[in-house]
């Protein structure tokens, strides 16, 4: 589990939210926050680093905080403030009905690039509903993304661990997209199908989770089997959650930059903070 926590700060009020999220994080893992800020040294940029800091430490007496200016581009200095063992928090600057990380983005870039896993938090939250310490009050569900054909294991514990943590239900979303030609030409499964399908999909869960369940036995798990694209049915779960953890496959190819579509569209339109763990 990560050791630090980097909150990237720029000059946006989505990056403050952000950094009040990765001190309630540090808190309940118990590690310190740096907050960092990528360019040449101004004014702006030191006073900037110094409210923050000082409104963390009020809300969070005995969290160690550092801040920190960094000259440089903003992706690499946050992944090397990051580093492999950490976990980068940074702000979403979507509006309204969608959260968007407009392609290009230090936020996506960074999240592509990064070897840890990188929180992305929604401007206009409410700083530290999510990371509200156990027993303070009852805590929304973190929501795991699983891909029970391929699961990953540092995926899957980082959602176990984050609900634990917050003392929270952890709900499993796993889909399939069934390889029907009329379903793909939107047509409806019958009953039977759609209960043979649904069925496989929780044994096969069942299974992957069971060592988790044993690994972590004060979560309390739930399991969400759904038909059709992962991704709709995680932004819709994502709207009563605390978190939503996803995965993303590291790649070693020229497509490096890519993070699966899964992924695309849970950062666009989820509404709750969004982990994604890279994984080989």
């Amino acid at each position: 589990m990560p050791r630090t926590i980097t909150a990237g700060l720029d000059d946006s009020p989505q990056s403050l939210t952000a950094a009040d999220w990765a001190a309630g994080e540090a808190v309940l893992r118990g590690v310190p926050l740096r907050l960092v800020h990528a360019g040449p040294r101004n004014r702006w940029a030191d006073d900037v680093l110094r409210d923050a800091r000082m409104a963390i430490a009020r809300r969070h007496p005995g969290l160690d905080v550092g801040a920190d200016r960094v000259d440089g581009d903003p992706v690499p200095v946050l992944l090397r403030a990051a580093g492999e063992d950490g976990l980068l928090v940074l702000g979403s600057r979507g509006t309204g009905g969608a959260a968007g990380f407009p392609a290009g983005s230090v936020a996506l870039a960074a999240l592509a690039g990064s070897r840890s896993p990188v929180v992305l938090v929604r401007g206009g939250r409410r700083p530290g509903d999510e990371s509200r310490p156990p027993g303070a009050a009852p805590t929304r569900d973190v929501v795991l993304g699983l891909d029970s054909a391929a699961p990953d294991g540092s995926v899957i514990g980082f959602a176990f661990d984050a609900a634990s943590r917050r003392a929270a239900r952890l709900r499993v979303v796993h889909g399939r997209r069934p390889d029907l030609p009329y379903y793909d030409n939107g047509g409806d499964l019958d009953a039977e199908l759609h209960a043979e399908l649904t069925g496989d999909m929780h044994r096969a869960a069942s299974a992957v989770l069971e060592p988790w369940r044993e690994k972590f036995p004060g979560v309390e798990v739930t399991e969400q089997a759904v038909i059709g694209r992962a991704g709709s049915h995680l932004v819709e779960a994502s709207h009563d959650a605390s978190l939503l953890v996803v995965g993303r496959r590291r790649r070693r190819t020229p497509l490096a930059g890519a993070i699966g579509p899964v992924t695309q569209a849970v950062l666009h339109h989820a509404t709750a903070p969004v982990a994604v763990v890279p994984h080989d």
